[in-house]
């Protein structure tokens, strides 16, 4: 199952002599001290992948009757709080409150819900929408029935749902007659026929998008992205040049959301926290080198100029080097 939420070009890896028992002690001696040894918490649960960390809450709990989660919370503060209780999270349970916390109070975080829903494969989704289940008893997909509307809400739904394509085999008949569906949809049309695009955009697998945008081209003599900012608006609109750019190269998505996070006044500790701890165990390491060729300097320069103390350390050392 934790198989589902490692890939293999991640920054952090499964630690060699790890010992439940012997990190539960440590961390609870670290949070119990005069003054909470941060050095030790961070050290250890940075350099614990997910699966190891769950473990380590296990034995805590069993060892001290109490939650990992509460006493971090309980003796840390501010953004390195929530990155702490981010770690010790099981990854479907830390997104489906990220989905949460995305349609909370008033205002929706359109973007944030873009991110999560075309990042995740369709059996991370699986296990996403159980946890979302599980933790507020409400279906994900009436949250985000009661907080969008018209054709966002429409493609957002078909994403929830995890019902994209997952094989890696390229139809290559198919993805000119999805190209050709798309052109009469939008360019060939008065009006647009947006829920074609929803269908193929949602469902087809990211090889399959690729290969249908270049028939696409090639019936059209445009760039799908320039069909889609030409034909639709808003968040629709968002939502699926975000599927167009993860098709081509998700690391590079990514990159430039961790880009808007950090550049500009103030620091989007949101989105910067969820891709850290997110892609940690998956691509970060091709997520940094996008950012580098992006951006000219690298994500660990990025981190360090823009965020300080326990925080800092934590996102460094999840970031794992400098490019």
């Amino acid at each position: 199952m934790a198989s589902l939420w490692v890939g293999h070009r991640g920054t952090v890896r499964d630690y060699p002599g790890f010992s439940p028992t012997v990190d539960a002690e440590a961390i609870r001696k670290a949070i119990r001290g005069l003054g909470t040894d941060e050095k030790m918490l961070i050290n250890i649960l940075t350099e614990r992948s997910n699966a190891q960390r769950q473990l380590i809450v296990k034995e805590y709990q069993a060892a001290h009757g109490r939650e990992l989660k509460d006493d971090l919370k309980g003796d840390l503060s501010g953004h390195f709080e929530h990155l702490m209780v981010a770690l010790v999270t099981p990854p479907a349970v830390f997104d489906a409150k990220q989905l949460k916390k995305s349609m909370k109070g008033t205002g929706t975080n359109e973007d944030a819900l873009i991110e999560i829903l075309t990042t995740r494969t369709s059996r991370q989704m699986k296990e996403i929408s159980q946890a979302y289940y599980t933790v507020y008893k409400k279906s994900l997909g009436d949250d985000i029935s009661s907080e969008t509307s018209g054709d966002f809400r429409k493609a957002l739904l078909t994403l929830a749902g995890g019902r994209r394509d997952e094989s890696l085999k390229v139809d290559e008949h198919l993805a000119k007659k999805d190209a050709q569906i798309l052109y009469n949809a939008g360019e060939n049309r008065w009006g647009t026929d947006e829920d074609k695009f929803t269908e193929i955009l949602c469902l087809r697998s990211f090889p399959q998008l690729k290969l249908t945008f270049d028939e696409y081209r090639n019936i059209s003599q445009k760039d799908i992205e320039d069909s889609i900012k030409g034909e639709l608006s808003g968040h629709f609109e968002d939502l699926l040049l975000a599927i167009v750019h993860c098709s081509r190269n998700m690391p590079a998505f990514l990159a430039e959301r961790l880009h808007r996070a950090l550049k500009g006044a103030g620091t989007d500790e949101f989105t910067l926290n969820r891709i850290m701890v997110s892609r940690s165990e998956i691509d970060l390491l091709d997520i940094r080198a996008e950012f580098k060729k992006r951006c000219g300097y690298s994500l660990h320069s990025a981190i360090k100029s823009d965020t300080s103390g326990d925080y800092e350390i934590t996102l460094l050392k999840l970031c794992g080097g400098d490019d």
